[in-house]
């Protein structure tokens, strides 16, 4: 069992890798009545081709969230059921890099917790249950469809991508789910949900050395082979195409754009990235930016104006957009934006307040069992210390920040999505 303690953060964490390959970490809350379980796979909808045992397999977009839908079906019943009469609140979600199953409760927490780690490790699939899966998701796909920030933030990737299967949603296509049979879930659940290739954390009031106990006696003895990804050729940061453009049933026009930025793959590099890619973004388009109040006080823009930063397959991206009375007016308004900082420099008291507000919503987040769980288990993936953030924050510079937009945020390297009124 390893320790290690945070003191500037008042902090802790065990952790131990189970002989079967399991990362477990758990984070005590002593005296708190609540607890609450993260169990995650390093599989997501990006994860479509990958080399185990010698063979290369592709599967078709959307197994990875089936597989979410699916495993909550048990031989004797539904888990969801069964946890929310023992008090718990399970819920579950697939991204384009990770599925992850969770709940929260107060009493029962170790009967809860071999529920949950009972239903992921042991499938049951059947022919008949799978096509009546395929029924629900095509439903949820034909949702999204009609959903306009589905179509703008697709519309933005198939811009920005010409192969990368991030390009498509996690969710798939109808058709892609069409191929999906029972015979392809046993087998990717059983490469990629092998304990080897997950993590279990837990946060509470609870003894580390129970939950590693729990989860040696629950879970498969063996480990297993992590596969190997394909995530397709590498592309350059230009776009596939700069603009795309459709008409829904929106009251004003919405848009998405963004941009292909420099990737860091893993460690503590591609912890430091996400800071300074988000202080960076705040400077250009944050609510307290130059830019923004400018573009509010004109009533280009309003309050739902906002950007993230995101990476898988290998990539890395940048989205930002909203509402817009213009959303060309205001996309090159953002590029002039760019250059300007680029060209005169930043103003260091804006941020100086960023990073201060950075420093705040980290140890803030530190509040919540949920961000706690998932930053710990996404940090293990990519191995790095979600815990290293506020170190990375108090060392992060002026230059590092004006660096980055610098090397990254290229206006010719743009797309813009955009959604019109029919």
């Amino acid at each position: 069992m390893t320790h290690n303690q945070y003191t500037n953060l008042g902090e802790q964490v065990y952790s131990e890798k189970l002989s079967n390959g399991l990362s477990v970490f758990v984070v005590p809350k002593p005296g708190f009545y609540k607890k609450f379980a993260y169990f995650a796979t390093n599989y997501g909808g990006v994860d479509r081709r990958f080399k185990i045992a010698d063979k290369w397999i592709d599967t078709p977009a959307g197994v990875a969230h089936f597989l979410e839908h699916k495993l909550f079906e048990t031989k004797d019943g539904n888990a969801l059921d069964l946890l929310s009469q023992n008090g718990a609140s399970p819920n579950a979600y697939t991204s384009n890099d990770l599925t992850a199953y969770y709940f929260e409760c107060g009493d029962k927490f170790r009967e809860n917790l071999e529920i949950l780690l009972s239903f992921v490790s042991i499938p049951y699939f059947t022919p008949e249950s799978v096509e009546k899966e395929q029924g629900i998701i095509t439903q949820e796909i034909r949702m999204g469809e009609d959903d306009p920030d589905f179509n703008l933030y697709y519309g933005l990737l198939k811009s920005l991508y010409k192969h990368k299967p991030l390009r498509d949603s996690v969710a798939g296509t109808v058709e892609s789910i069409g191929q999906i049979t029972s015979e392809l879930l046993y087998d990717c659940h059983r490469i990629f949900y092998n304990p080897s290739n997950m993590a279990l954390c837990v946060v509470g009031d609870v003894d580390p050395a129970d939950i590693f106990d729990t989860a040696h006696k629950t879970l498969p003895q063996q480990p297993g082979e992590v596969p190997l990804r394909d995530y397709g050729t590498s592309e350059s940061l230009i776009p596939e195409v700069s603009r795309a453009e459709k008409a829904m049933d929106v009251s004003l026009p919405v848009f998405n754009a963004g941009l292909k930025i420099n990737p860091v793959s893993c460690g503590k590099e591609k912890l430091k990235l996400e800071i300074i890619s988000y202080m960076a973004l705040e400077l250009m388009l944050g609510h307290s930016s130059p830019l923004y109040l400018r573009l509010y006080a004109d009533g280009q823009i309003n309050s739902d104006f906002g950007f993230s930063v995101d990476s898988a397959a290998k990539t890395a991206y940048i989205v930002f957009g909203g509402e817009a009375r213009d959303p060309q007016f205001v996309f090159a308004e953002v590029q002039k934006e760019i250059l300007k900082i680029c060209e005169g420099g930043a103003d260091t008291e804006l941020l100086k307040r960023i990073k201060k507000a950075s420093m705040g919503s980290t140890i803030r987040a530190y509040n919540s069992f949920s961000a706690i769980a998932s930053s710990i288990s996404e940090g293990h993936f990519q191995d790095f210390d979600s815990f290293d953030a506020i170190n990375i924050l108090k060392a992060v510079t002026v230059d590092d920040i004006l660096n980055f937009i610098a090397d990254n945020i290229i206006p010719d390297h743009m797309a813009i999505s955009i959604i019109n009124p029919l």
